[in-house]
């Protein structure tokens, strides 16, 4: 690669002349599962019987209990009866700190985000622009052609990459580039477009790319959770240096307005998805999107051919929305899935009042409010992966991103692969048993 900070248009694999440390010969390669399912009123229970920590490969940087968790049955996710003791403990439990977490985020919205959608209906008041605008969207929603809602790039990026820290190249023991380019997307709505373009840190996309010196390899795409941009922390909550050593290029993505794409004077990440209201969400989604498919033809023009998409939480949300909209995808996972964005709105206490009356200052209805978000909803479109590429991650304790969100998604899936957890939304418990279940998943279509 050149110098420090050079612009390019790939046209190979990527190269890096530093030297790093050897990777793990376990490419392509997946650790016995484990366990065994035990039937338990037609709900599957896992129960332990080896796997210990000395011969785990996927070792998580903070030590989680490996409580077992499990598949849906024909009914969907099992009722807490049909867990054992340990298990209804802790996700009664893990549920508690989500409602914690919930509230302190929900506050810091109310005093941040909120009182700005209030400001925002409050200036478009007489116009009736924010309706408008939510019209606009529930008629492309209305056609459910994801090609209509969400055009393709036209124009290969030209990538910038500088190396990453040391310390995340010593958490990868490989090479690492933060990766740069000018995002082509144009705002959906010509309402929204003046706004959009003036826009400058979100207009930049970035993404860390790991990436082996004799590659290109398969690659998994993570995309983080809202406020949760950080790359460390996502590289390891997702055992990332696990995949990095097994084979995998791992490419984790930057949601629009959340860490460098901030916009200045935001007080913290990812404000600036809310902040211009419903029609800046519906915004904010569909430049998700469209980032994520210019990533997507980078990957492909440096010669990758096989790509897996996970995503937790609003990355969830995108990674299930992206799935409907991009064939190019051998796999993906959405992991405590945001599926319902009204639901949240009504259940996230004090947030949930200012957001109520900045839609009767707009004179916005339920019925409205549906139609406009079903542009953005992964259940507004049908998946472009077969049934069996796809698999959904969800936590019975999950009070963030409620189960139901996930069970939701699960039908409009055709009922695919769901592995429930007996843990929180930040709190995942049996981490170690997903993230298995995740490798053999993947495993079947990343490599031959």
């Amino acid at each position: 690669m050149g110098a420090i900070g050079q612009t390019y248009l790939p046209k190979t694999p990527l190269t890096r002349t530093q030297t790093h440390a050897e990777i793990d010969d376990t490419v392509g390669t997946t650790h016995a599962l484990g366990y065994r399912r035990d039937s338990i009123d037609g709900m599957s229970e896992i129960s332990e019987t080896s796997g210990t920590s000395e011969t785990d490969p996927i070792d998580p940087p903070v030590p989680i209990p490996d409580v077992p968790g499990g598949e849906a049955g024909a009914e969907g996710l099992p009722p807490l009866s049909a867990l054992s003791l340990r298990q209804r403990l802790v996700v009664e439990s893990s549920a508690v700190g989500d409602i914690a977490l919930r509230t302190y985020a929900s506050s810091l919205l109310s005093t941040t985000v909120a009182p700005a959608v209030v400001a925002h209906a409050l200036r478009r008041l007489d116009s009736g622009g924010e309706r408008a605008n939510l019209n606009f969207y529930a008629e492309l929603a209305a056609e459910q052609d994801p090609r209509k809602s969400f055009a393709a790039p036209t124009e290969l990026p030209r990538i910038s990459a500088r190396p990453a820290s040391p310390l995340a190249e010593s958490i990868a023991r490989g090479s690492v580039d933060d990766i740069s380019f000018t995002s082509g997307f144009r705002a959906i709505n010509p309402n929204m477009r003046q706004h959009w373009s003036a826009l400058t840190s979100n207009n930049v996309v970035r993404a860390q790319h790991w990436r082996h010196d004799d590659g290109p390899r398969p690659t998994l795409c993570v995309i983080h959770g809202f406020m949760g941009s950080s790359y460390l922390l996502n590289g390891l909550f997702f055992s990332l240096p696990w995949y990095y050593r097994s084979g995998y290029d791992v490419l984790l993505y930057t949601l629009p307005f959340h860490g460098k794409r901030a916009e200045r004077f935001s007080p913290f990440s990812g404000f600036g998805f809310f902040a211009s209201g419903l029609s800046g969400f519906a915004e904010s989604m569909a430049q998700a999107v469209y980032d994520f498919r210019s990533i997507v033809d980078y990957l492909h023009r440096t010669g990758v051919t096989r790509i897996a998409l996970t995503g937790i939480s609003l990355g969830g949300y995108t990674s299930a929305l992206v799935s409907s909209v991009e064939n190019r995808l051998e796999a993906v996972i959405p992991n405590c899935p945001v599926v319902t964005p009204a639901k949240l709105f009504e259940q996230w206490f004090p947030s949930s009042k200012l957001v109520r009356l900045g839609l009767c200052l707009s004179s916005i209805s339920r019925g409205e409010l549906d139609a406009g978000l079903a542009f953005h909803s992964p259940l507004n479109y049908r998946p472009q992966l077969p049934k069996h590429r796809r698999m959904i991650i969800a936590g019975l304790g999950d009070r963030m991103a409620p189960p139901d969100h996930a069970e939701t998604l699960w039908e409009h899936w055709d009922r695919c692969a769901l592995h429930w957890f007996p843990g929180s939304h930040v709190l995942h418990v049996s981490q170690l048993d997903y993230l298995r279940r995740m490798t053999a998943f993947l495993g079947d279509f990343m490599f031959d």
